[in-house]
């Protein structure tokens, strides 16, 4: 009876459309039951399906997230190593700052050393003729800029290392230059001490002479140039006989002034009979100016007279014909020619 039951046919009827008359359909009730039970069938595998490939997707996902968090606390535990390293670092370069920073210090005294030396000893002219001028750069002078973009924690610690081998160079630098700067400054203060020396000493040589030079007779000691006797063997005015003139006669009006010949210091200033009013001037080197005949004397022994000096007046005393200078210059006690002296 069961077997008769599946196999009796159903009417399905399909209501359509209200213009349209409904549609029967006749099935096995066999068909009616096996098509839901073969669709629910069909859901619950894609449903196991999907519930199977769900799991596998979590449990995937799972070992993804525990590998991505074990790496993650690996670089979270290099990073604070790094970090570590970096804070050691930075401390050593703070310190190397510092003791760099004293350092330049004691340079910018030696520099300041330098400076007041040059300032002290120096030609203001070729100081600044040598200064070179250093320009600042500006930094945003320009708004075009470039270059590979490069993590910062990637190289810091790179960075770092490339600055602590930096302070080492400016750290050998700064020897050199606390060793040679002051032996450089001593040297040259040597140095210039040795030329104040030569300097001095050339200087002092070059007064004495030009104080010799001054000294030394050099001009005609009356204004008048006309000459009645010069040096050497002459016929002598009173006797007529040949005698040795030791100066030159220059003959001019009386009461005209006499002039000292060169600077010097009066030995004689005295009358005398043969040379008549007299004058003696001693020079440097060992020269004397003699001015015989004179009217009148306006120096006296010990005086200091400079060259040009008005001494006294033309005149006629003493053994002459009439008035005139008799002028004579002697050297180391032995006349010579006046005409090897004044012009």
């Amino acid at each position: 009876m069961k077997k008769g039951s599946l196999n009796r046919r159903m009417t399905l009827l399909v209501i359509r459309d209200a213009q349209q008359p409904p549609k029967q359909l006749q099935c096995s009730a066999a068909a009616v039951i096996l098509v839901p039970t073969l669709v629910i069938a069909s859901i619950s595998t894609l449903v196991i399906g999907l519930q199977i490939r769900s799991s596998h997707i979590i449990s995937q996902m799972e070992t993804n997230l525990a590998v991505q968090s074990l790496q993650m606390e690996v670089t979270v535990a290099d990073k604070d190593a790094a970090i570590g390293r970096l804070r050691q670092e930075v401390m050593e370069l703070t310190n190397q700052a510092t003791s760099i920073r004293e350092r330049l210090q004691r340079v910018t005294e030696l520099e300041q050393q330098m400076q007041q030396f040059i300032r002290k000893h120096g030609n203001s002219s070729s100081a600044s003729s040598n200064k070179s001028t250093i320009t600042p750069l500006s930094w945003d002078a320009s708004g075009h800029t470039g270059g590979e973009l490069i993590a910062v924690h990637e190289n810091t610690a790179l960075l770092a290392r490339q600055v602590m081998d930096d302070f080492q160079e400016i750290e050998a630098l700064l020897d050199t230059v606390e060793r040679t700067v002051p032996r450089s400054i001593q040297q040259a203060n040597a140095v210039q001490q040795n030329l104040e020396r030569q300097q001095a000493a050339q200087l002092l040589q070059t007064r004495r002479l030009a104080l010799a030079e001054q000294g030394r007779p050099s001009i005609w000691p009356v204004g008048s140039r006309r000459m009645t006797s010069s040096f050497g063997y002459r016929s002598d005015p009173f006797t007529g006989r040949s005698a040795f003139h030791s100066g030159v006669d220059i003959a001019g009006q009386s009461g005209d002034p006499v002039y000292a010949a060169g600077a010097g210091t009066v030995l004689e200033a005295a009358s005398s009979g043969a040379r008549g009013k007299c004058i003696i001037i001693q020079h440097p080197d060992g020269l004397q100016s003699w001015y015989m005949h004179l009217s009148g004397m306006q120096v006296a022994p010990g005086d200091r007279v400079h060259k040009g000096q008005t001494i006294g007046l033309l005149g006629s005393t003493g053994r002459s014909t009439g008035p005139h200078l008799h002028f004579q210059i002697v050297k180391h006690n032995q006349p010579v020619d006046p005409l090897l002296y004044v012009q």
